[in-house]
């Protein structure tokens, strides 16, 4: 099937759950059994149906940027490479010199891959790089890293994401707009200046070790870039979505539903539920100028009770994708998954609205990788250590809305 079939056949499944709820509801009588796991299994179809579209849409933009003609070969110039950090981290020289230290240790490595690894002007911009060293790792296998980072967590989709290369990053946040008046001829001008505030994004360590056997180490048909691309992406998407949406802002980032404002809190009582009124009330918390790119933020389970939500004239309010690439839809607005968004529950805020672009992500440019020969050497492994520097935060709190369930 295309995708416009699977599509097409995904919102077919999607009626039919719908005709089970309506005949449900016009009998006045809750699902029976029956009922119940026919239902189950047209949400789990409707499910594997989007995964499958989810696969073919991300295979079929790689395939089209293999087929994307190369217009012009790199060739870096060895007089410019030293000393400039972009030729120098994205030359071939230096990616094989990289991957030959990594695969076969520093034995491998002769006077001019050493002189390339060691430059200082290459180095200097691995701040913190503790005594036992390590290596920058190539831009060509950076970019790799945040291809997949962006793949693991959808904040990063959503959000602002800066490069920088040392230190702290002050971004000035216009807290009061200022004001204009009438005013008849002649009459002086009342002065009224815009206020800035200040947000300042740093740089916390996050890091991990990952194990690969010798012999599969010394395989000339090992992908050890892909594999280890691959291992790290998972490794720090999962801990940087947990550190956006979540994060205390004490050795990590600063997390979305703690900064964004409470626009709505459901009735007294209705501490782990949702009506459609709740979304409505929530989408007009949030300030017009952000509803334009504004979309809501749900784990899995609160998206899975949205489904079943029917507004006061009876019509379902969520909506699914149909074109390609589109988002299921809630009011028209994109609705996305990120399981670390708390569930439903007394106090919790489970839902969230808004204009993610004014959270930031800054990326600590030069992400720092070493090989441990020793540490795993009695079980025959080569253990690889790479650490970042993120940080993150919501420069804007009135641009992100959350809504939280009343208190039990």
């Amino acid at each position: 099937m295309t995708i416009i079939e699977m599509r097409e056949k995904r919102a077919k499944l999607v009626n039919q759950a719908r005709e089970l709820v309506n005949r449900a509801e016009e009998e006045k009588r809750d699902f029976n059994q029956e009922d119940q796991q026919q239902y189950d299994r047209i949400m789990n179809e409707v499910d594997q149906m989007k995964n499958q579209i989810d696969r073919e849409e991300k295979l079929s933009t790689l395939e089209n940027e293999l087929d994307t003609p190369i217009q012009q070969a790199h060739r870096p110039n060895p007089q410019n490479q030293k000393g400039n950090l972009e030729q120098g981290r994205a030359s071939e020289e230096y990616r094989n010199a990289f991957w030959k230290v990594f695969r076969n240790g520093k034995e491998s490595l002769d006077h001019e891959d050493v002189s390339l690894l060691m430059d200082p002007q290459i180095r200097n911009l691995a701040v913190g790089t503790d005594a036992n060293g390590g290596y920058l790792v190539p831009d060509e296998f950076e970019r790799k890293i945040i291809q997949g980072l962006e793949d693991q967590n959808i904040m990063r989709q959503l959000a602002t994401v800066i490069t920088t290369s040392s230190g702290s990053r002050e971004i000035p946040v216009e807290s009061d707009y200022g004001t204009a008046n009438w005013m008849s001829e002649n009459e002086k001008y009342t002065e009224s200046d815009a206020t800035f505030g200040q947000v300042i994004l740093g740089a916390h360590k996050a890091g991990t070790i990952i194990k690969v056997s010798e012999e599969l180490l010394n395989d000339s048909a090992f992908n050890i870039d892909n594999y280890v691309a691959g291992a790290f992406a998972k490794r720090f998407g999962n801990l940087e979505e947990a550190g956006f949406i979540n994060g205390t802002g004490t050795g990590q980032p600063t997390g979305l539903i703690q900064s964004a404002e409470v626009g709505h809190t459901t009735v007294a009582g209705q501490v782990d539920g949702l009506i459609a009124d709740d979304f409505i009330d929530l989408y007009h918390s949030l300030k017009r100028p952000y509803r334009r790119n504004a979309s809501f933020l749900a784990n899995d389970g609160t998206v899975k009770a949205v489904r079943k939500l029917k507004d006061n004239d009876g019509q379902y309010i969520w909506q699914p994708g149909l074109q390609a690439g589109e988002p299921d839809r809630v009011l028209a607005r994109p609705i996305y998954v990120a399981d670390d968004v708390p569930g439903l529950g007394a106090g919790n805020k489970p839902l969230a609205f808004g204009d993610y672009s004014y959270y930031w992500i800054a990326d600590r440019q030069g992400r720092v990788m070493q090989r441990l020969n020793e540490l795993y050497a009695a079980n025959g492994q080569v253990g690889f250590r790479m650490f970042e520097r993120v940080d993150g935060k919501l420069i804007l709190p009135e641009a992100v809305k959350v809504l939280q369930n009343a208190s039990a």
